[in-house]
C-alpha cells in the first residue's frame, strides 16, 4: 500500500497508514523504533534504519513485493480531480551527476541531520524506497515519446486522498527506451522534490565508490512548463512567539496592517489573499488574527546577502527568512525554530498548538525556481511544494538489480 513522501507524513498520519495495512510502505520510509536496551534513544537512527531493512527483507521473502524480471522505464501520469491538466513524466534510475556537473541542479538548502537520516536508511536497505522528482528542460522528442508509451490500459492505477489518480505504464521496448533515454540525457533538470534524498544518495555513493547500484537514484522526470508540475507555497510556523510581540518587532521595518477576519475565519481570508495576483507582502497570524506586512525598509533588504544573484534576492521566502525571521525576530533557521507547514490550515493550527505565529507566503513560480537553480543559488529549505506528488511505494529500486 502506498503513502505520501516521508516528509509529508506527520506522526498521526504515520500511525493511521501503518494501522491500515501491515505492508504499507510507511513502515519502511518512517520505521518506528522502540527505545534501546538501556531505555534511551541512543543510536535511534541506526536502529531505525536496521528495522526498515529487516522489514524489507521479510516482505521480499513473503513475496509481498513483486520483482520485475527485466529492466523497464515507467510512464507515470498524475491526474487531479479538479480538472487541472495531468502531469506526466518518466520514472527511472537517473545517474548521479559528477561533481561540477549542471545536469541536475538543486534549488533548496538541506538540513544535515535529515540528510544523514535518509543516507542511513539507504545504506541499510540498499534500495531507493521513493523517487525524487526532477523537472527537465523542454525537448522536442519527449512529448511524442511519452504519448506513444501510454498505449493500452495502465499497468497500475491508484487514487490518493486528494483525488489525484496515479497511473503507471511499464515500458520495455528497447527502441523506445533508448530514444527516451537519449532525449532526456540531452536536457538539464532542476530538483523539484527530494533535495535531502538526493544529497543522501550522493553521500551514499561516495562510501560505495559508485558501485553496487549506488551510482544512480530513482527519479520521476517531468517536463518544466506545460504538462509538468505546479508550485504551491510552503508556509512557516514560528513557535513561542506571541502575535503582538511579532507584529511589534516587524513594525520597525515593515508596514503592518491588521486584516479583517469574517465568518469564514482566518483560513478563508488567507486563501483569498493568496489567490489575488495583485496582493504583495507577507501574512502573519496566530489562528485568530491576521496581519499583512509590506513595504519593507532598506534595512530589511540590506539583511539579504548582496552577493546573491538577483533571482534569489527578490523571492518572498528569502525576504521572509532573512529580513523577518532572522533580522527582526532573531530566530535561527533550524527544525525547532522554524517549522514548515504544507497548507494554510496546517500553518494556522500549528501556530495555535505551538503558541506562536504562522508566516504565510506566496509561491514562487517554476521559472523563479529554475532561475535560482541555474544561478547556482539555493532557496531556504522547504521553500517550494511542487504538486501533484507521486505516491511512495508503487515502484522501488533495489541497488542489486
Amino acid at each position: 500500500m502506498s503513502s505520501p513522501a516521508y516528509d509529508l507524513v506527520g506522526p498521526g498520519g504515520r500511525e493511521r497508514l501503518a494501522a491500515a495495512d501491515p505492508h504499507n510502505i510507511v513502515r519502511l520510509i518512517l520505521p518506528r523504533v522502540a527505545p534501546g536496551p538501556d531505555g534511551s534513544g541512543a543510536d535511534a537512527l541506526g536502529r531505525s534504519a536496521a528495522e526498515a531493512a529487516a522489514t524489507l527483507r521479510d516482505w521480499q521473502s513473503a513475496e509481498v513485493l513483486e520483482r520485475e524480471a527485466e529492466p523497464a522505464l515507467w510512464v507515470y501520469a498524475m491526474k487531479p480531480s479538479d480538472g487541472a491538466p495531468a502531469t506526466v513524466g518518466w520514472l527511472a534510475a537517473v545517474t548521479l551527476p559528477a561533481a561540477g556537473s549542471r545536469a541536475v541542479l538543486p534549488h533548496e538548502d538541506t538540513f544535515p541531520a535529515a540528510v544523514e537520516g535518509r543516507r542511513a536508511l539507504l545504506e541499510a536497505t540498499g534500495t531507493d524506497l521513493e523517487p525524487i522528482v526532477l523537472a527537465h528542460d523542454p525537448h522536442p522528442d519527449v512529448p511524442g515519446l511519452t504519448v506513444a508509451a501510454q498505449d493500452g490500459a495502465p499497468f497500475l492505477e491508484v487514487a490518493d486522498a486528494d483525488g489525484v489518480r496515479h497511473s503507471l505504464w511499464r515500458v520495455t521496448d528497447p527502441d523506445l527506451v533508448a530514444r527516451v533515454t537519449a532525449a532526456l540525457a540531452d536536457t538539464e533538470a532542476v530538483i523539484a522534490d527530494g533535495h535531502h534524498r538526493f544529497a543522501a544518495a550522493q553521500a551514499h555513493a561516495m562510501t560505495r565508490r559508485g558501485g553496487g547500484g549506488a551510482d544512480a537514484i530513482l527519479a520521476l522526470v517531468t517536463p518544466m512548463g506545460p504538462g509538468g508540475l505546479r508550485v504551491q507555497p510552503i508556509h512557516r510556523v514560528v513557535p513561542d512567539l506571541a502575535l503582538d510581540e511579532a507584529l511589534a518587532a516587524a513594525a520597525a521595518d515593515f508596514r503592518v496592517t491588521e486584516l479583517p477576519v469574517d465568518g469564514g475565519g482566518p483560513a478563508d481570508a488567507v486563501r483569498r489573499w493568496l489567490s489575488d495576483p495583485d496582493q504583495t507582502g507577507l501574512l502573519v497570524g496566530d489562528g485568530h488574527r491576521l496581519a499583512r506586512l509590506d513595504h519593507p525598509s532598506p534595512q530589511v533588504h540590506g539583511s539579504v546577502p548582496a552577493e546573491a544573484p538577483e533571482a534569489w534576492r527578490g523571492l518572498d521566502v528569502v525576504l521572509a527568512h532573512h529580513g523577518l525571521v532572522h533580522w527582526l525576530w532573531g530566530r535561527t533557521d533550524d527544525p525547532e525554530s522554524v517549522l514548515p507547514a504544507h497548507g494554510v490550515e496546517e500553518a494556522l493550527r500549528g501556530a495555535q498548538a505551538r503558541r506562536g505565529v504562522a508566516l504565510l507566503l506566496r509561491a514562487a513560480s517554476p521559472a523563479d525556481v529554475a532561475a535560482v537553480a541555474r544561478a547556482g543559488a539555493r532557496m531556504p529549505r522547504k521553500s517550494t511544494l511542487f504538486v501533484p506528488k507521486p505516491r511512495t511505494g508503487l515502484v522501488l529500486r533495489p541497488h542489486t538489480d
